[in-house]
């Protein structure tokens, strides 16, 4: 959970720090007091976009600061090791986000700066933000559809992989038949380029690095003479001269006349030295021997330097059109041989990728079926949790569906797939379209939700699908930025409760201007606005109870201190108060519920 988040010259906020309660904590303020800073600045620790227009004048840069606790789920310790950063022995990490005045961004995660994508991917296993932005972007067929598949879990998430991977294969295969098919004389040319290329190399027959062998050879054989007095120079050195010559002992005699002097000697310490001598002459012995049959391979042979000058004048005619050396035009014949594979336009190659297709289609289509039979089964299941939430929001009557109809394909689309004898377009995330149908009342026909929704009935739409989809959150921290827009009255005092009740299993941060939704919160926090100096500044206070009853009376109000909106504000902090002491039943979870069915199906077989 985030246990506290620090901001500093963020908006009008200069400095503030905000200690978050485990269950529900909730945000409330003056309009342009600065509340919508603390999502922004939750933004910013998410690894969302930095804008230089969010700096507060004069202070050169905003910096956000939060402190997670009990950071254990195994994926998100991993982001941390990964970059480097360590989890505390308490299981708390601190992340930093920074923005400079000129736009400039720096991340920190556990005194480690990393780069601000890390921050994205912690963020993702540790919290999730929900505002006015995110409920349109909920309006969105493709977002519908990632609805269900969130809601569904593995039942949608294993047949959508099998799908995907089969689908990659088939667009593959689909793509080379075209290309073959469309451009038979141009790969035809190519072709023909490339064999003969080939049957080049083939002819000269190259070894790898045989040029740069040759070029050795060629420098020995031009510098034979040289050579060969040095050697034998050195042979003599050695070995001493080959006539015998007393005067021109080779080390070898020296080191013997050495040997045969210290043998004869009774002194210990002299005596000792000769097996030393011994090693030595050994070696010696060793290199004379090699030096001899280094001489004897160079023999003056102009036969020989001619094939080695007309070998390397084959090689570099390869050289030429190729490569720059003759690994380099073994490479280009490899990946030659490996393009002619896919260039072959004869009939029988076409048929043969014609059957391939048609074999990964079968196969795509009934990987698609499973998909949305899964998609299917999850939407009744999340369209009747959504309208069980719908009547505890104060909209008793109204009634969600969730359509999955197969997306039909256009005219000449490359990704069309015959699926149950339609026609369908296959996307990479299948071939379903999904649209969230709302019934307002009894009698009402079902229509796109953002068309028979007002203000207020949306946002109320919207948090019910938050809070069903809570049970399927791996995150840990709620955060909705006046998700009560256009609700008021009872409506209000239902959000509150459901707010509360995610609260005992998730934490949760809600910014609001409603006081029915803020009486139910564990931990009241208000951003105040005031102004020194000519200059506007805001700070973000904990209240006491009795403050509470102040800050409640206030909003509903808009008065100070009045006594009919305090005793009101206490009725409220008391109706919530009972609530949160109200057990709540155990409901189990879909994953609890699928097994159960399963359990039953086998009983039953």
């Amino acid at each position: 959970m985030l246990a506290e988040m620090r901001i500093q010259g963020l908006g009008v906020i200069e400095d503030a720090l905000l200690e978050l309660h485990p269950g529900f904590t909730v945000v409330t303020g003056e309009t342009g007091a600065g509340k919508t800073m603390v999502v922004t600045g939750l933004h910013l620790l998410s690894g969302g976009r930095a804008e230089a227009s969010k700096v507060r004048t004069g202070t050169g840069k905003a910096t956000v600061e939060g402190r997670f606790e009990n950071v254990t789920a195994e994926q998100a310790t991993k982001i941390v090791t990964d970059a480097g950063a360590d989890v505390d022995e308490d299981g708390s990490v601190i992340a930093l986000r920074s923005v400079s005045a000129d736009g400039r961004s720096r991340a920190h995660l556990g005194g480690r700066s990393v780069p601000v994508g890390v921050l994205a991917d912690l963020s993702e296993q540790l919290l999730a933000v929900h505002g006015q932005n995110d409920q349109l972007r909920l309006l969105r067929p493709a977002e519908q559809r990632a609805v269900i598949d969130r809601f569904a879990g593995d039942s949608v998430a294993a047949p959508l992989g099998k799908y995907r991977r089969v689908r990659d294969e088939w667009i593959a295969v689909a793509t080379e038949l075209r290309e073959r098919s469309s451009r038979s004389r141009e790969l035809a040319q190519q072709a023909d380029m490339l064999r003969h290329g080939l049957t080049e190399i083939e002819a000269v027959d190259p070894a790898p690095g045989e040029d740069a062998e040759l070029t050795e050879q060629v420098k020995r054989l031009a510098a034979i003479d040289e050579l060969r007095e040095a050697a034998s120079a050195a042979s003599v050195a050695v070995s001493g001269s080959a006539e015998g010559d007393p005067d021109v002992p080779g080390a070898l005699g020296l080191l013997a006349e050495a040997r045969r002097r210290l043998s004869a000697t009774e002194d210990a310490a002299l005596s000792d030295l000769e097996p030393r001598l011994a090693e030595a002459s050994v070696l010696l012995g060793d290199v004379g021997a090699e030096l001899t049959a280094y001489l004897e391979t160079l023999d003056a042979d102009p036969e020989r330097l001619e094939q080695i000058l007309a070998r390397q004048s084959e090689l570099k005619k390869l050289t030429r059109k190729y490569a720059a050396d003759v690994d380099g035009v073994l490479a280009w014949a490899d990946d030659a041989r490996a393009r002619l594979e896919t260039m072959d336009t004869s009939g029988e190659a076409l048929a043969q990728l014609a059957a391939r297709r048609d074999e990964l289609a079968v196969e795509l289509a009934r990987h698609a079926e499973d998909v949305s039979a899964a998609r299917d089964a999850a939407a009744r299941e999340l369209a009747g949790e959504i309208t069980a939430e719908l009547a505890g929001l104060a909209m008793g009557q109204a009634e969600i569906e969730i359509t999955v109809s197969a997306r039909q394909a256009e005219t000449g689309d490359p990704h069309e797939l015959k699926v149950g004898g339609q026609v369908v377009h296959a996307g990479p995330d299948g071939v379903d379209e999904v649209e969230l149908l709302l019934k307002a009342h009894n009698g009402a026909p079902p229509l796109p939700v953002h068309k028979a929704a007002s203000g207020g009935e949306l946002s109320r739409v919207m948090l019910a699908i938050e809070v069903v989809l809570a049970h399927a959150d791996t995150v840990g921290t709620l955060v909705f930025d006046e998700v009560d827009a256009g609700v008021g009255g009872r409506a209000a005092v239902e959000i509150g409760r459901r707010l509360a009740k995610l609260a005992r299993s998730h934490q949760v941060l809600v910014v609001t201007h409603l006081p029915q939704v803020a009486a139910f919160a564990d931990r009241h926090l208000v951003v105040d606005k005031g102004t020194s100096g000519g200059v506007t500044r805001s700070g973000v206070t904990v209240l006491a109870q009795s403050d509470r009853v102040a800050e409640l009376a206030r909003m509903l109000a808009g008065l100070d201190g009045t006594e009919t909106g305090r005793a009101h504000a206490e009725e409220l902090l008391n109706a919530a108060e009972n609530f949160k002491k109200t057990p709540e039943p155990v409901k189990a979870s879909r994953s609890a519920k699928g097994a159960k069915k399963k359990a039953g199906s086998r009983k039953n077989s």
